[in-house]
């Protein structure tokens, strides 16, 4: 079977996050038709995590091959670019305030990015409640999605925009994610400025980041006066049932924490025990590097899916990179085949790229700060 031209393919995007709306809004505005399944029951079915920078040469490049960067300068955070390094002891060592008009990297709420991107898709382009089970079929095509719900349907093309734990990755990689040996705890302050003035102060307008070598803080403000603190740590994967805690015994968890951070100062240490509500356990997993893959007609990766790396500030940005570069060779290509040919070409060698020099990262934010700057900052 020969290869369809784009605009009379049928193509699938499993996967509603930054990269495959990206991908999706950028293929419709070219006329190319696409449907994109998504697990959650509804765009506002979850929570969608944290505060994203969005850079100028990939992210926003993304945003405006997509039409929507300046509706994304109109709800972004200037204010957020703001980065504070510390010491255990609370000294400042870099401080980074934002000049006036800076755009190199502003801040947006993951929800309110997907909200943006959905809001640009015509109604019923995303599926919802779409849970997908496995791809099937042969390389002359077409490529057989069957969804948990029972459901079956065919593709020409299926763009695996499914994150870390990728249903879509078996069809072209054996590859799994590994554990990297560090984890974050993720918890949350509410009414930052009104109910915790200290911490706010402590963390200014952006973000702030302290580390020892073997463990770490990094808070970031959200939207809405909220903010998110990563409590990043080397440990095994089962720290927790190790240590005769459950996730839901906040208590036990917060003395646990007290503890292990007992060295330091007192201000950072309320970034630990003055939280609002339960802590989340976010342990980090990275694809082997290089990841890459022999061409597969009919099926190709991007975002996590395709190589996923330590939370360094590159994961939606590269997603995002990679949606662009998917569907505009997909916009000017004479078949899907060529198209995605051309894509593997440039986002395999990009990444693999970006892999070898993050290799290892998530230990790296762990170190102790140089006073030269902090590290671009995890996103979860």
């Amino acid at each position: 079977m020969s290869s369809p031209t784009p605009a009379h393919a049928r193509i699938s995007i499993i996967g509603a996050g930054p990269g495959g709306l990206t991908c999706a809004r950028i293929l419709q505005r070219h006329g190319i038709e696409v449907t994109v399944y998504d697990r959650d029951p509804a765009g506002d079915a979850r929570d969608q995590g944290g505060s994203l920078d969005l850079h100028e040469e990939d992210g926003q490049l993304a945003l405006r091959e997509a039409g929507l960067l300046a509706e994304f300068f109109a709800l972004a955070r200037f204010e957020g670019q703001e980065m504070r390094s510390m010491d255990p002891a609370g000294r400042v060592l870099a401080h980074h305030v934002p000049e006036e008009g800076e755009k190199r990297k502003p801040e947006i709420d993951r929800g309110r990015l997907r909200d943006l991107l959905l809001g640009s898709l015509p109604e019923g382009a995303v599926q919802w409640g779409r849970t997908l089970a496995s791809v099937s079929g042969s390389a002359g095509g077409p490529r057989t999605l069957a969804f948990t719900d029972g459901t079956v349907t065919e593709a020409d093309l299926v763009i695996g925009a499914d994150g870390a734990f990728s249903r879509v990755r078996p069809a072209v990689s054996p590859a799994t994610p590994h554990y990297t040996g560090v984890g974050f705890l993720e918890a949350w302050f509410d009414d930052l400025d009104d109910a915790h003035p200290g911490v706010a102060e402590l963390v200014g307008q952006g973000s702030a980041h302290a580390a020892d070598g073997e463990r770490g803080l990094f808070a970031q403000r959200n939207g809405g006066g909220h903010l998110r603190v990563y409590i990043m740590r080397k440990v095994p994967l089962d720290w927790m049932a190790a240590a005769g805690l459950r996730p839901d015994d906040t208590q036990g968890i917060r003395a646990h924490l007290a503890r292990e951070y007992a060295s330091w100062s007192p201000p950072l240490l309320r970034l630990i025990t003055d939280n609002d509500g339960p802590y989340v356990d976010r342990p980090l997993f990275a694809l082997p590097v290089p990841h890459t893959w022999e061409h597969t007609p009919g099926v190709t990766l991007l975002g996590d899916a395709a190589h996923l790396m330590p939370p360094l500030g590159v994961g939606v940005n590269l997603a995002m990179l990679d949606a662009c570069d998917l569907a505009l060779a997909l916009a000017r290509a004479a078949t899907i085949d060529d198209a995605v040919r051309d894509y593997e070409k440039t986002m395999l060698a990009r990444s693999s790229e970006i892999a070898r020099t993050l290799e290892g990262g998530a230990e790296f934010l762990l170190e102790v700060p140089d006073g030269n700057g902090p590290p671009d900052h995890a996103h979860a």
